[in-house]
C-alpha cells in the first residue's frame, strides 16, 4: 500500500528538475494523496517579491533533506486556490509542516540551516532519546544548543520535561539519555537531572527541594517551565526578525548591540567617520560583559547582537548611531540607551549602566501605550518612505506621484466644474432682465 501510494503522489506532483531540483510543485490532488507523510510546503504566488527570494533558498533545502522521509514542495496559490483555503494561507510566502492532520506554520528566519533544523525537529519525536555517550559527543559537537533529561522516564520531572518540550519542539532541540552515559561530559548534580548544553558549556536546572516538591508539586511546573525558558538561546544570540518574538517571551531585559552588516554578513564601519569606533571590537567588548559576568547578570538580561539597524531603531523611534547598545524591557517596550557616546564606552561603563537599569536609576524611553503605538506606525512608515528614496527615486517619485497626480486632476477638475456652473447661472440673471 506504501507503494502505491507513493506512485501515486509521484504522478500528482510536477518535479521542476530531475537533477538540480528536488522541489515537488504540487497540486490540488495534494489533498487527496499526501497520506500520513511528512511535508514541508512552501505556498506562494509568482508575483510575491519574498516568495522569489526564498525559492532559490528553498531549493537549497529540498537538497539537504533528500534522502530523509521529509518531502519538500512548493503550492502556487494562485492556481491552486483550494489547497490555499484547505491550509489557511493567510500570506506570502508561508512555509508549514504537514503530517496527517497536523499542520505547523514556521515563523523562524528564511535561511537553509534554520528551516532544516525545524523539519528534522517537526517530523522527529519530540524528545529523541540518545542511546550511547558517543551519540552525545555527535550531538553536542553538531548542535550549538539544545536540552537533555538524564535519568529514568518517570516522576513528575519527566512528565513537566514532556510537557515543555513538546511545546517548543518547533524552536528548540530536546532530548533524553540514560544518567550512565553522561560520565564523560560531568558527573550529575542529580538523579534525573535537566541540563542545557549552550555555547560549548553546559548549565543544570537547579532540582527544588524534596520538601518543597512534596508541599507543591507546581514548584517543579514553574521552576522547570522559568528556567527552560532562560535558557533557551545562546549567551549572546543574533537578534532578527526571525526570533525577535521569541525572545520577548524570555521575560528579561533584551540588551541588544546595534552593528550594520553587508550583504556577505560582515560587520561594516565607517572609518572615515568623526570618533569612529569598529564594530567588531565593540560588539567584542559587550559580549566580553555577559561571559564575565554571568551570575550577576544572567537572570536579567539576554544579550544579543543584531547587524540590522532597521530593527532596533524601530525599536528606539530614532536612528541609532552606529555601534550602539539598546536595552529593551520586553513586559513594558520601555527601552533604555546609555548616556555616554559609543566612543566612550567600555566594559566598566556599561556595567554600571546595567547595574543603573536593575536600580530603576536609568532614564526610560518609548513604551506601549497609544500615542507611542501611532508614533511608532509614524515612524516605521516614514523611516520605509526614506529607504526607497535613496535606494530608487525614480520608482518612488512614480509610485507616489502618479496616484497623487491623479487626484489632483481629479479634484481640480471638480472644484472647476462648480466654478464654470456658478459663472453660467450668473450670466443667466443679467440676460433676464434685459429681456
Amino acid at each position: 500500500m506504501d507503494v502505491i501510494r507513493t506512485l501515486l503522489v509521484f504522478f500528482s506532483v510536477l518535479a521542476l528538475g530531475q537533477t538540480t531540483n528536488r522541489v515537488l510543485e504540487l497540486s490540488d490532488r495534494f489533498l487527496e494523496l499526501r497520506g500520513e507523510s511528512p511535508w514541508l510546503i512552501m505556498f506562494y504566488a509568482p508575483w510575491c517579491g519574498h516568495c522569489k527570494k526564498l525559492e532559490p533558498i528553498w531549493n537549497h533545502v529540498a537538497h539537504a533533506l533528500y534522502g530523509t522521509d521529509i518531502r519538500v514542495g512548493r503550492v502556487d496559490c494562485t492556481r491552486f486556490t483550494a489547497v490555499a483555503t484547505e491550509f489557511v494561507v493567510k500570506g506570502f510566502p508561508t512555509v508549514m509542516f504537514v503530517k496527517g492532520d497536523q499542520r505547523h506554520v514556521y515563523k523562524g528566519d528564511r535561511l537553509r540551516d534554520d528551516i532544516v533544523d525545524y523539519a528534522v525537529r517537526m517530523s522527529s519525536p519530540p524528545i529523541p532519546h540518545l542511546a550511547s555517550p558517543q551519540h552525545l559527543k555527535d550531538t553536542v559537537t553538531k548542535l550549538n544548543l539544545f536540552f537533555i533529561y538524564a535519568g529514568n522516564k518517570e516522576g513528575h520531572l519527566w512528565e513537566v520535561y514532556r510537557e515543555v518540550a513538546e511545546e517548543h519542539r518547533p524552536f528548540h532541540f530536546f532530548y533524553s539519555i540514560d544518567a550512565t552515559c553522561m560520565g564523560e561530559y560531568t558527573d550529575l548534580k542529580y538523579n534525573p537531572a535537566v541540563l542545557v548544553f549552550k555555547d560549548n558549556m553546559h548549565f543544570f536546572y537547579p532540582v527544588p527541594e524534596e520538601t518543597e516538591i512534596a508541599e507543591n508539586e507546581s514548584t517543579i511546573n514553574a521552576s522547570l517551565t522559568d528556567w527552560i525558558n532562560h535558557e533557551r538561546f545562546p549567551t549572546f544570540a543574533k537578534v532578527t526578525h526571525g526570533n525577535l518574538h521569541q525572545l520577548w517571551k524570555v521575560k528579561k531585559y533584551l540588551v541588544i548591540t546595534v552593528v550594520k552588516e553587508n550583504k556577505i554578513g560582515r560587520i561594516t564601519t565607517d572609518e572615515d567617520a568623526e570618533n569612529y569606533v569598529d564594530g567588531y571590537k565593540f560588539k567584542d567588548m559587550v559580549e566580553s560583559v555577559i561571559r564575565n559576568n554571568r551570575e550577576k547578570y544572567h537572570e536579567h538580561f539576554q544579550f544579543g547582537w543584531t547587524g540590522t539597524p532597521d530593527l532596533a531603531n524601530s525599536i528606539a523611534m530614532e536612528r541609532l548611531q552606529l555601534p550602539s547598545l539598546l536595552v529593551v524591557n520586553a513586559s513594558t517596550m520601555h527601552h533604555h540607551l546609555p548616556e555616554d557616546p559609543p566612543h566612550h564606552l567600555t566594559t566598566a561603563a556599561i556595567e554600571v549602566f546595567l547595574d543603573s537599569i536593575l536600580a530603576q536609576s536609568a532614564p526610560v524611553y518609548g513604551g506601549d501605550s497609544w500615542p507611542i503605538r501611532v508614533y511608532r506606525v509614524y515612524y516605521n512608515a516614514r523611516s520605509s518612505l526614506e529607504d526607497m528614496w535613496q535606494g530608487n527615486p525614480v520608482l518612488t517619485a512614480l509610485l507616489f506621484g502618479l496616484p497623487l497626480g491623479f487626484l489632483s486632476l481629479i479634484c481640480y477638475s471638480i472644484w472647476c466644474s462648480d466654478i464654470m456652473d456658478a459663472a453660467e447661472e450668473e450670466e443667466e440673471i443679467p440676460h433676464q432682465k434685459k429681456e
